[in-house]
This record gives structure tokens, C-alpha cells and sequence, in this order.
């Protein structure tokens, strides 16, 4: 059984910072990519931000200078410190990973269930 909770979205005016989190547990052999994705209403679900194993990002370009992703691999946790909000910056964020519960398993893909984001004007 695998687990994404995700945490640390809340109400925040424009200008303000947040940092997000998602925690992976249960049976995780590795953690190949995390990704952050975002969802407003009405709207498509969009990439945000993603880390690989080693490191390397990747930002949507409406987020690039304001938004930094992290991992801790020990703690199988990802971050997104989210400074200088706008109001179009609100949305569900939702945390997908890809990883291996064993060895000689394939990669699969997790979604956590959302933490909502709202920056007021």
C-alpha cells in the first residue's frame, strides 16, 4: 500500500509565500520523479513542477522564478516553496510520484488526493 498526503496549502494573500509537501510511505522500494500538479475549477490539471531522482527540475514557465521543488529522498518527502503568489496561482495542487514498491517491479504512478491553494487578491 502506498500513501501521498499532501499538506501545507491554505488562504494566503497576493505577494505571500506557502510551502507544500507531499510524504510518501508504505511499500516504496524506490522513487523515480515527483511532480506537482495543479487543478482550478473548471480548468485542466496542469503540470507545475517536477524533480527527479537526481535532481534535476523542470517549472511551468508561469512559476519559474517563483516557485522552487525539493525532495528529501531519506524521508521519501517532496516540497514546493511557492513565494510571490498571485491570484491566478490558485488551484488544488496535487502531488503524483512514480516509483517501485520492489526491485523487479515497474514503475507505477501515484496521485494524492489535493490540497487546495487560494491567494486572494
Amino acid at each position: 500500500q502506498v500513501q501521498l498526503v499532501e499538506s501545507g496549502g491554505g488562504l494566503v494573500q497576493a505577494g505571500g509565500s506557502l510551502r507544500l509537501s507531499c510524504a510518501a510511505s508504505g511499500n516504496i522500494f524506490s522513487i523515480n520523479v515527483m511532480y506537482w500538479y495543479r487543478q482550478a475549477p473548471g480548468k485542466q490539471r496542469e503540470l507545475v513542477a517536477a524533480v527527479t531522482s537526481g535532481g534535476g527540475t523542470t517549472y511551468a514557465d508561469s512559476v519559474k522564478d517563483r516557485f522552487t521543488i525539493s525532495r528529501d529522498n531519506a524521508k521519501n518527502t517532496m516540497y514546493l516553496q511557492m513565494d510571490a503568489l498571485k491570484p491566478e496561482d490558485t488551484a488544488v495542487y496535487y502531488c503524483n510520484v512514480v516509483l517501485r514498491v520492489a526491485t523487479l517491479t515497474r514503475p507505477s504512478n501515484y496521485w494524492g488526493q489535493g490540497t487546495q491553494v487560494t491567494v486572494s487578491s
